[in-house]
C-alpha cells in the first residue's frame, strides 16, 4: 500500500502548491493527513467538487503552482461544466491534478449507488479528453506522476489519478474535533420519530443518515415507508420539495445532512418561494 505522506512529498515536489475537494472514503487517509500537514491556507474541504476545480484554476492564475483536486468518482457529474468550459485547453488551458477515488470499480462488490458510476468513470474521463492513470497498491507512483506531470505541462490541461480501492495505507489524524452537543446522530433520529406523525412523509440524505433511519423502522418492527437517498449528492431537499408539491395535503419531513446541504444551497431559496407562494395558495399545505 501506499503511504499518504509519500504522495504528498511527491507533489509537494511536482509544485502543488494547494489542495482542495470534497472528502472521500477511499481517500480518507490522505484527506487526514493533509489536515494534520499542511498549512490552513493550503487545504481547503470545498462545497462541492466543481468549487475545488474553480479553487484549483483561481491559485494557478495568480501563482502559476499547480492545484490538486481530490474527489469521489460521483463528484466528476459536479465538475463538467468548469473542466470543459474553464480549465479545457481550448478555453483557459489551466494545469492541476485529479486525484479520483474509484468507487464502483468493476469486478469489485460495492453499493448499488457506484456501479454504473464506476463502470462509467474511465469513459467520462476519456470523453472529457482528460489524460489519466490508475493507481493501485503496486504502482510505481514516482513514475507515474512523473509522466502525468509531463502531460500536465506538455498539453496545459487537467490530467486524473484514478485510485483503487485498498490502494492507499490508514492514517490516524491527530486533530481532534470538539462539538457543541454529545446528542449522537441516532439520538437525534430517534427524537425526531417521536414528534413525527405517521402520516409524514420523509425524505433522508445518503450515507450513514439514510442507513440509520432503515435501522430505526426495522427496529421499531415498522415498514419501510422513507425515501431513503442513496446516491446524487447534495439533491435531497429538492427531492422532498418535489415530494411536496405532489403531495400538498401531507407534511414531508426532510433529513439533510450539513455536507449535503451546502453543495447545492441555491435549493434553499427555491424552496423558501414555492413553499411561500404555495402556503398562500393553499392553506392546508405544510412546510417540508
Amino acid at each position: 500500500m501506499i503511504s499518504p505522506e509519500t504522495i504528498y512529498r511527491l507533489l509537494k515536489r511536482n509544485d502543488v502548491g494547494l489542495f482542495a475537494g470534497v472528502p472521500d472514503s477511499l481517500l480518507k487517509s490522505l484527506c487526514a493527513y493533509l489536515d494534520d500537514h499542511c498549512e490552513a491556507h493550503e487545504h481547503i474541504i470545498t462545497a462541492n467538487e466543481g468549487n475545488a476545480v474553480a479553487l484549483a484554476t483561481g491559485f494557478h492564475l495568480a501563482t502559476g503552482k499547480i492545484g490538486a483536486v481530490y474527489m469521489q468518482n460521483s463528484g466528476l457529474g459536479n465538475c463538467v461544466n468548469p473542466l470543459t468550459s474553464l480549465t479545457d485547453p481550448e478555453v483557459y488551458a489551466v494545469p492541476m491534478l485529479l486525484i479520483v477515488g474509484w468507487r464502483g470499480e468493476p469486478g469489485l462488490k460495492d453499493e448499488p449507488q457506484h456501479v454504473k458510476q464506476g463502470r462509467i468513470t474511465p469513459g467520462q474521463l476519456e470523453l472529457l479528453e482528460i489524460p489519466y492513470r490508475i493507481l493501485d497498491s503496486d504502482s510505481n507512483l514516482d513514475a507515474l506522476l512523473s509522466d502525468l506531470f509531463s502531460t500536465m505541462r506538455e498539453k496545459s490541461c487537467p490530467v486524473a489519478l484514478l485510485v483503487r480501492k485498498k490502494t492507499l495505507s490508514p492514517y490516524d489524524q491527530n486533530k481532534t474535533s470538539t462539538y457543541l452537543s454529545n446528542m449522537t446522530r441516532e439520538e437525534g433520529l430517534a427524537g425526531i420519530f417521536e414528534l413525527a406523525d405517521p402520516t409524514d412523509v420523509i425524505v433522508s440524505t445518503t450515507g450513514k443518515t439514510s442507513r440509520e433511519l432503515f435501522e430505526l423502522r426495522a427496529s421499531r418492527g415498522e415498514s419501510q415507508r422513507d425515501f431513503l437517498t442513496v446516491g446524487s449528492m447534495g439533491h435531497t431537499s429538492s427531492i422532498a420539495l418535489g415530494v411536496a408539491l405532489g403531495c400538498p395535503n401531507s407534511r414531508v419531513l426532510c433529513l439533510d445532512g450539513d455536507g449535503s446541504l451546502i453543495m447545492h444551497m441555491g435549493a434553499m431559496p427555491i424552496i423558501g418561494s414555492v413553499v411561500t407562494f404555495q402556503s398562500f395558495r393553499q392553506p392546508s399545505f405544510q412546510h417540508p
